[in-house]
């Protein structure tokens, strides 16, 4: 049984609540991501922030990246998968809420994301075929 622990991407950052949205595209950058876990003066996950969220919702909106608070973009609660949580249930989680990032949580800490790509190097095709519909689809 494959779980999330063993195919996530270990070392996830978040753009705190507070932080700026200009802050997170720049942390992207350096990190070569496209999108952050949103985390809360109290380290709990608040939601994900993407690169097309910053483009439609502040830059294509007319707000200041630099004024907009990341948090400001976090819609209710987080879509997240267990670390210990098994390949079915990775498929299962990102097809119901047609994400293509997960949040990897350990209790309440953030421990890695689960990405599209690392589902696709992990599991087998057909499975991954599947995913790649169900996200496709609307």
């Amino acid at each position: 049984m494959t779980t999330a622990r063993e195919i996530m991407t270990e070392g996830a950052e978040c753009i705190g609540a507070e932080e700026t949205v200009l802050d997170a595209a720049k942390k992207m950058t350096r990190m070569g991501v496209g999108a952050l876990p949103i985390c809360g003066t109290d380290d709990r996950l608040k939601g994900m922030l993407t690169d097309r969220d910053i483009v439609v919702k502040v830059l294509g909106a007319g707000k200041d990246p630099a004024t907009v608070k990341a948090g400001e973009l976090a819609q209710g609660e987080a879509v997240t998968i267990g670390a210990d949580d098994d390949a079915a249930e990775i498929l299962r989680t990102m097809a119901e809420h047609k994400v293509r990032r997960l949040p990897v949580i350990d209790g309440h800490r953030l421990v890695g994301i689960v990405a599209q790509a690392d589902v696709a190097r992990a599991l087998p095709d057909p499975q991954v075929g599947d995913l790649l519909q169900a996200l496709s689809t609307d």
